[in-house]
């Protein structure tokens, strides 16, 4: 237990209009640092800057922008977690840009964590999906070793709520793409599927066909399916120009008839 402490302001945790009143105090903050030509995207109180760089000037501009988020902080009263800050190259070329915040310099890292994702300076996924299957593997042994009901549906069901998340959250961001990734996800499930009771002396399809389950694969395949669908008819908030182009021999109403069919499927 704490001791009593008078507070200059508060926003009471776990209350149903906390989320919205803290948006609303850091909301302006995004306003503020694109003022300076840096572009902004913020979850709860993370917050994640970047910008084009080409030359010196851009660097200074950079710098001037963190120095602008600490002095709003201070401002604020909001803590700024230094240790948890770090500047990460993207691309084939390599800036040396030195920005620091109240003198301490920020480290320059080949990846980094966002929000549960692993992002690194060439985009690749592997490093991300190299954590979570060595993460999903540990979960699936607890799991074997942790139960002592060798029951099918219970241990399919500690599965699917505690490791199958993992394996796909933030699906849309990392997806995999190259045969190496995604044959080492799907290992997670392979194995674990190979040491239920009654499964050891089926194939992999076998196994997926009597546990009613698809496989890891297919589950990101309607994902990239379901975003897409949602990117062409405009349900999202991104662009259509900046990931299609239409074809010259399917017009769009065409496509509209093609995906109702679908979908009705």
């Amino acid at each position: 237990m704490s001791d009593i402490a008078q507070l200059t302001s508060d926003v009471v945790q776990g209350s149903s209009i906390g989320p919205l009143m803290f948006l609303i105090y850091v909301n302006e903050l995004i306003d503020i640092l694109e003022q300076y030509g840096v572009k902004v995207k913020m979850f709860a109180d993370d917050a994640t800057m970047y910008l084009r760089i080409t030359d010196d000037a851009d660097v200074a501009r950079l710098q001037q922008a963190v120095d602008v988020l600490v002095n709003w902080a201070d401002l604020w009263q909001l803590t700024i977690s230094v240790n948890k800050c770090c500047l990460l190259n993207i691309g084939k070329l390599m800036c040396n840009a030195s920005i620091n915040i109240k003198g301490a310099a920020l480290p320059a890292v080949e990846h980094t964590r966002d929000l549960g994702v692993e992002m690194s300076s060439d985009l690749s996924p592997a490093t991300h999906a190299g954590d979570i299957v060595a993460k999903g593997h540990k979960r699936v042994n607890l799991i074997h070793q942790a139960f002592i009901s060798r029951d099918v549906n219970t241990l399919l069901h500690a599965y699917l709520v505690y490791v199958r998340p993992l394996l796909q959250n933030g699906l849309i961001i990392w997806s995999p793409y190259t045969v190496k990734d995604i044959t080492a996800i799907e290992s997670v499930q392979r194995r674990f599927t190979k040491r239920l009771p009654g499964c050891n002396t089926l194939c992999y399809r076998d196994r997926l066909h009597r546990l009613n389950i698809p496989s890891l694969e297919l589950r990101c395949l309607h994902t990239d399916l379901i975003w897409c669908y949602k990117i062409v008819f405009n349900m999202v908030d991104l662009r259509f120009e900046e990931f299609f182009k239409w074809s010259p021999s399917c017009g769009i109403g065409e496509l509209q008839s093609t995906m109702s069919s679908s979908t009705d499927y």
